[in-house]
Parts: structure tokens; C-alpha cells; sequence
């Protein structure tokens, strides 16, 4: 599957029907209770050779504090068109973000990684908090953040 392929099957929005089949994929990120603002979290997908696929999900509004978002901010070079309509609020400490898409069969199993890249105002930044390899045998694990994200987990 080529890169423009794999990034147009992302979503629902993006899925053709005929090139890809998806199924509805929930992704639960709760958060510590670090005692801060709202977190910024950047949720995206790398290929099978680390190199950056899409963004399922940006938690926060203001773009001004994406580039604390460094590693999605370093593979996206900051492009605000790659979270177009996939933005919602940030995630305030000890809460729980919640939501469904549609990702393309293609990318299970198939050497493709979930990442939760993390920002709060005025603490560290956290790139590349949480990686879980985006398998079916991953689907329902319980992943551990390293700052402020709690427990990552998707399912299917």
C-alpha cells in the first residue's frame, strides 16, 4: 500500500469503499493526575518503517502549542491540514479521552504503530509517550504512558 493510500485510509472520512476495508477501532488514553492544565495529545500511526503514516487525533485547539508535540510536530512539519476535522479539547489531569474511528484492515498487523505524543503548559513535554504496535493481538492490552498518560488502550 502506498504512503498516500495507507494516509488516505486513516479515517472514515478518507476510506473508499472498494480500496479498503475498516473497522471501527476505540481508543481509550487515560491520564494521570499530574496536577496541570489540560494536556495536548497527539495520537498518529507510523509505518512499518518508523516513518510517519497519519494522525487519527489531536486533543487541543490552539496550534500555537503543537510544536510541544515534538515528534508528531517533527513528522508533520507542524501541517495543520494533517488534524483538519479530527480536533477536539485537551484532556484535563486524572480524565479519560475516548473515541471511535474506522481504521483500514490493511494496517493491522501489518508492522504499523499507534503514538501518543503529550504536552502540558508550562511542565515537560512527553513525545512518543505511548507506542503500541497496532495488531490484533495488541487490541485490548493495556499500554503505560512514561509522564502523563495513565493507560492507553485501543479496541476493536
Amino acid at each position: 500500500m502506498t504512503k498516500i493510500l495507507a494516509a488516505l485510509a486513516l479515517t472514515t472520512a478518507l476510506t473508499l469503499p472498494g480500496i479498503a476495508m475498516a473497522r471501527p477501532v476505540t481508543l481509550t488514553t487515560t491520564l494521570n493526575s499530574y496536577g496541570g492544565q489540560g494536556a495536548y495529545l497527539a495520537i498518529y500511526v507510523t509505518d512499518p518503517k518508523g516513518a510517519y503514516a497519519g494522525t487519527l487525533w489531536m486533543a487541543g485547539g490552539k496550534s500555537k502549542y503543537y510544536e510541544h508535540l515534538s515528534d508528531w510536530y517533527r513528522a508533520t512539519v507542524g501541517n495543520s491540514a494533517e488534524i483538519n476535522g479530527i480536533t477536539g479539547a485537551s484532556v484535563g489531569s486524572g480524565r479519560t479521552l475516548e473515541i471511535t474511528l474506522d481504521l483500514a484492515d490493511a494496517l493491522f498487523d501489518a508492522g504499523y504503530t499507534l503514538h501518543v505524543d503529550a504536552a502540558v503548559e508550562d511542565m515537560r513535554d512527553s513525545p512518543n509517550e505511548v507506542a503500541v504496535p497496532l495488531t490484533a493481538g495488541s487490541a485490548g492490552q493495556t499500554a503505560k504512558g512514561r509522564r502523563y498518560v495513565a493507560t492507553f488502550a485501543f479496541g476493536m
